[in-house]
């Protein structure tokens, strides 16, 4: 295990959350499914973090379990918009501070409004990314709400 700390993982030390940390670095494990196998986790319990943009050109943050679409009609009824796009690869990292598959909620640039599925809250802990590719943070729900708000709807297709 490295001593890796990411803004994120700082974020949680500082507001002495508790969480877990987990490397697949050494692994060739790219999509989220992926991840979860080579961690061992149910990809129930495994999200990925999505960024959107609005019509009002409002970005929001969308988290849904690894193995899930997003649903862009609930999702844009979820955060009160006509719809939402995925945001473009090329514009993540300006606006968030973060890298594809290495993309947090947590420590982003700007604290973004953020949904995630509603079976996030059915289990013990989730896990998603830490900040950077090849390691992933695992906590309550509560705990995560705690650090940034998050809400829960049915986003996925």
């Amino acid at each position: 295990m490295s001593n890796l700390k990411t803004n994120a993982m700082r974020i949680l030390d500082k507001h002495k959350i508790n969480y877990t940390t987990h490397c697949y670095a050494d692994t060739p494990a790219i999509s989220g499914i992926e991840i979860a196998i080579v961690l061992h986790e149910n990809p129930d319990e495994v999200f990925k973090t999505l960024v959107t943009t609005g019509k009002t050109g409002t970005h929001y943050v969308f988290m849904i379990p690894v193995a899930e679409e997003l649903d862009l009609k609930k999702a844009a009824i979820a955060v009160g918009e006509k719809y939402v796009e995925m945001l473009k690869q090329k514009d993540l990292l300006p606006l968030t501070g973060y890298v594809h598959g290495g993309c947090s909620p947590i420590g982003m640039k700007k604290l973004f409004k953020t949904t995630i599925h509603l079976t996030a809250t059915d289990f013990p802990t989730i896990m998603f990314s830490a900040g950077a590719i090849g390691y992933q943070v695992e906590m309550s729900f509560d705990e995560l709400n705690s650090v940034i708000p998050v809400i829960t709807a049915d986003i996925i297709a």
